[in-house]
């Protein structure tokens, strides 16, 4: 393809648009929403799994939208009324073909590329010194996605010119994406309503929730598969010359789906994977966390030593000997495996996701007496009764003249109560006598072990027969 007309290509036509809307629509979605992909070890600038995950869930959005880009651009020909007069000239018509698709796709692979780039130099500037292989497959995929999406509308509204070809291709790619793609809350992989290899004909991803899941090669490789198919028959159908030419133009579509739908997983637990390099655990002693989030040992070694002690110094032989970051996915809502031997860490959770110094250490003591059952409290307002009981147990260890809460209280009704009620628990524990204050600490940390239902705050206060 000659450079030169390529370029004039790009200035007088349409292409430039599809690049822009995904790289501009998808900055302005990550920057002007204050969303969950801020958040968390999974957020969009953590990890760099993370970061390209999020940038196939926008899919959800942009490849319907690409779709019927292509579509209108596609129309061109029919639009001008110069259908006829191009099928005259003695180039071949695969030859036009590639020259507006040719600049279609670059300006998608030059505009998701920019994405990337924007979300990869971010988490190289991050904290996490942990590069994973399996993420340039997730991205390149949806770049793939978006250029085979794009041809493909040129190639249907070529084949079918009509103006309502691009607001119908727009309709059907977003419900047909939008019902492929709910999720359910089942275990802790995302799921589909629909058969699971289905739903990986679409190349958008649920939110990511875990930053030690990947996509696993047999989704890499029956989404390509797929897509290719895709793209073929959009190339076919804009060089398509002849009824004949367009029918057989179904075939690579046809052929890709049947050889994705041999590869995709059947199950979702074979689509999402752990990457156990990332999840193998890193130990400076008797603290370990994730090798995804090694930049963190130094740290939690020096204040999970200290938190030890204290415990040693409060529990003697029933307390903890070791501090590990948990590297089991799980569903939301479900309990972790606790153990009274190990002083569980979730960077998920409010207490340790920025804690440093004194507030690390507060954390960890918390956890060794009081943990939380189900954890991921990473929204405002949310676990206050856990974190008013756990701050008890801390200000209790570390001989506090005063209840000191391990977070911000929150002001909204539920968490003015809470604690409300926690400053009143904690005058009446420290006015009983030591023994009582031991064995109230005892039955707490017991009851929290067992995740058993109850109002721990009475417990405490020693009502836990009302």
């Amino acid at each position: 393809m000659n450079g030169r007309v390529l370029r004039i290509e790009l200035r007088r036509s349409l292409a430039p648009w599809a690049g822009a809307v995904v790289l501009v629509g998808s900055l302005a979605v990550f920057f002007l929403i204050d969303g969950i992909w801020w958040r968390g070890t999974a957020g969009w600038t953590a990890q760099w799994t993370s970061m390209a995950l999020w940038t196939r869930y926008l899919l959800a959005f942009w490849w319907p939208l690409v779709v019927g880009v292509g579509a209108v651009y596609g129309l061109r020909e029919s639009r001008s009324r110069m259908a006829e007069l191009l099928v005259t000239t003695p180039l071949p018509a695969w030859r036009r073909a590639a020259l507006p698709a040719g600049a279609v796709a670059s300006t998608l692979a030059a505009g998701f590329g920019l994405l990337v780039l924007v979300g990869g130099v971010q988490v190289a500037l991050g904290p996490t010194a942990y590069v994973p292989p399996g993420w340039l497959p997730i991205a390149l995929v949806a770049a793939l996605a978006l250029v085979a999406g794009a041809v493909f509308g040129m190639g249907v509204a070529r084949a079918l010119p009509h103006v309502l070809t691009p607001p119908a291709l727009v309709v059907g790619f977003l419900l047909l994406t939008g019902f492929l793609l709910r999720p359910t809350m089942e275990g802790p992989v995302p799921a589909s309503h629909a058969s699971n290899r289905l739903a990986l004909l679409s190349p958008a991803v649920a939110e990511p929730r875990e930053m030690l899941l990947t996509l696993s090669g047999s989704v890499h490789l029956g989404q390509t598969l797929w897509l290719l198919g895709l793209l073929g028959t959009g190339f076919a159908l804009l060089a398509a010359v002849g009824r004949r030419a367009r029918l057989l133009a179904v075939v690579p579509v046809l052929v890709g789906a049947a050889l994705a739908l041999s590869v995709l997983p059947a199950e979702p637990r074979d689509t999402y994977v752990v990457d156990s390099t990332a999840a193998a655990l890193v130990c400076d002693g008797p603290v370990c966390v994730t090798r995804a989030n090694r930049v963190r040992l130094d740290e939690l070694a020096r204040r999970g030593e200290e938190a030890l002690s204290v415990l040693r110094g409060l529990l003697g032989d029933r307390a903890p000997h070791s501090v590990r970051e948990d590297n089991r996915p799980r569903a939301l809502g479900d309990p972790r495996g606790l153990s009274e031997d190990v002083v569980l860490v979730d960077f998920d959770e409010r207490l340790f996701a920025d804690a440093k110094g004194e507030a690390l250490t507060r954390a960890l003591i918390s956890q060794g007496l009081a943990p939380n059952c189900y954890g991921n409290n990473d929204w405002e307002g949310a676990g206050s009764g856990d974190i008013a009981l756990q701050s008890i147990a801390v200000s209790w260890a570390l001989h506090d003249p005063q209840l000191r809460p391990l977070l911000e209280k929150g002001t909204d009704a539920y968490a003015r109560k809470t604690w409300t009620d926690a400053d009143a628990v904690w005058e009446e524990l420290m006015a009983a006598p030591p023994a009582d204050q031991r064995a109230r600490i005892d039955d707490l940390r017991a009851a929290a072990f067992s995740c058993e239902p109850g109002d721990r705050l009475l417990r405490l206060a020693g009502e836990a027969g009302r």
